[in-house]
C-alpha cells in the first residue's frame, strides 16, 4: 500500500484522532517485531507529519543500531546521543546506492539509485580514502556497488560512507584552510546538505583506489556537511584489481 505524504500533521496535540491511533510504545513493539523493516518504516513515514517526526526520531535509529550495531556504538561513543544528520539519513546510507545522472554530480552515463540488500562498512578500509595529515580521523566506507559494462565509462563502482564526528575531524578543517568551495547546485542525496569535493581539494590519496580496485585516476568522492561520503571510481579488469591489492 502507497501513501501519499501529508503536507500537514494530522496527528498534532490538539487533533482529536490522537485518542483513537496506536500509541508510540505500541508501534515501537510492532516494528521490533517486524525487525525494523526499512521499507515499512518508510511507508509510515509517509502517513503525516506525526509518523515522520516519531520514524526519524526512533524507528530509524532502532534500524540502525539493528543494521550496524558495532558501528553504530563507535559513531556514538563520544558522548552524542544523535548521528550527524539524523538517524534518517544514515539509514538511507546504509542500504541505498544513490547512482548518479548525466550532468549531475559526477556527470557520467545515467545510472539510476537502487536499494542494496547488504553493504559491508569498514573503518580500516576507510583510512585508505584519508591523506596522512587526517588518519587520526574516523571514516566507515563501504565496498563499491558494482554497475558493470556501462559502455565507455567501462565498470562502474559506487561507495558511500560516514564520519565520526565530522564537525570536530582535521578533514574537516582542511577542506576549510584550503578554502574549498561547496559545490553550487548538487546536495547530499541522504541529508540534503551542501557538499565538498574531495578530489577539487586534492585530498584523495592513491591507497584509495588500492582499496577499491580501481584505476588511480578514475575515482571521485564527496563529503557534505555532515558528514556523508559518496563517491564513484572506474573499477579495474579483475586480474589487475588483484595486482593491485598486492601492490597495497
Amino acid at each position: 500500500m502507497k501513501l501519499a505524504k501529508q503536507s500537514r500533521c494530522i496527528h498534532s496535540a490538539s487533533c482529536m484522532c490522537t485518542k483513537g491511533h496506536l500509541s508510540e510504545e505500541v508501534i515501537y513493539l510492532i516494528f521490533e517485531h517486524l525487525n525494523w523493516n526499512p521499507k515499512l518504516i518508510a511507508i509510515l513515514s509517509c502517513a503525516c507529519k506525526w509518523f515522520d517526526d516519531f520514524a526519524k526520531r526512533l524507528l530509524w535509529k532502532e534500524f540502525c543500531k539493528t543494521r550496524a550495531p558495532k558501528m553504530m556504538i563507535d559513531l556514538q561513543s563520544c558522548g552524542s546521543h544523535s548521528v550527524d544528520g539524523n538517524w534518517r539519513a544514515l539509514g538511507k546510507l546504509l542500504i541505498y546506492c544513490s547512482g548518479c545522472k548525466k550532468g549531475g554530480l559526477f556527470n557520467c552515463v545515467n545510472i539510476p539509485g537502487h536499494f542494496v540488500y547488504r553493504t559491508r562498512f569498514s573503518r580500516t578500509s576507510g583510512k585508505s580514502f584519508l591523506p596522512s595529515q587526517c588518519r587520526t580521523d574516523v571514516l566507515y566506507v563501504s565496498d563499491p556497488c558494482e554497475h558493470l559494462d556501462q559502455g565507455d565509462d567501462g565498470d562502474i563502482g559506487f561507495f558511500r560512507g560516514i564520519f565520526k564526528s565530522f564537525a570536530m575531524s582535521t578533514a574537516r578543517k582542511m577542506l576549510i584552510q584550503k578554502g574549498a568551495p561547496l559545490h553550487p547546485t548538487e546536495v547530499c542525496p541522504y541529508c540534503k546538505a551542501k557538499l565538498w569535493s574531495m578530489l577539487q581539494a586534492k585530498m584523495i590519496p592513491s591507497s584509495a583506489s588500492c582499496r577499491l580496485g580501481a584505476y588511480e585516476d578514475c575515482i571521485e568522492y564527496y563529503v557534505c556537511l555532515n558528514g556523508h561520503v559518496l563517491g564513484i571510481c572506474t573499477l579495474l579488469p579483475l586480474s589487475d584489481s588483484e595486482e593491485a591489492s598486492q601492490v597495497e
